[in-house]
């Protein structure tokens, strides 16, 4: 499978047990509370938490999968959304920069993923890029 493969296909989320819900009966992330950020509902990594700020967050369980979804923080509070795959090749964006994040992007991670310590590690190595994109964006 692919980024650009349309076929469904799911994976287990990781909620954050302690997100507010705008609506008792959803979860977080489909009730956000006012003001609360894209995102909202879905556990930061903090473990990936530099000392400038960045973060990662988590949206499917990193199982031994070879894709999933997560996002990462600035240090400015906004974030971008994440399509990751193992394999090799360019970030490249998927949806454009708009009011609540600064876009979604395909990112290729060495592989294989089987736990949030190697995720970790590969997105360590993403940040970099990241950073460029997030200057070049928010400008």
């Amino acid at each position: 499978m692919s980024v650009n493969d349309k076929s469904p296909r799911g994976r287990p989320m990781v909620l954050d047990p302690n997100a507010q819900s705008a609506d008792p009966e959803l979860p977080a992330f489909l009730a956000r509370p006012d003001g609360a950020p894209v995102y909202h509902g879905f556990p930061m990594m903090e473990e990936t938490r530099t000392p400038d700020g960045w973060c990662f967050g988590l949206i499917t369980d990193p199982d031994g999968a070879g894709y999933g979804d997560a996002f990462v923080q600035a240090p400015d509070g906004t974030r971008a959304g994440l399509v990751w795959e193992v394999g090799a090749g360019e970030i490249s964006e998927i949806r454009a920069p708009e009011a609540e994040r600064w876009g979604v992007y395909a990112v290729w991670l060495p592989g294989p993923i089987a736990s949030r310590a190697e995720l970790a590690a590969a997105f360590a190595e993403l940040l970099p890029e990241l950073q460029r994109i997030h200057a070049r964006v928010t400008r």
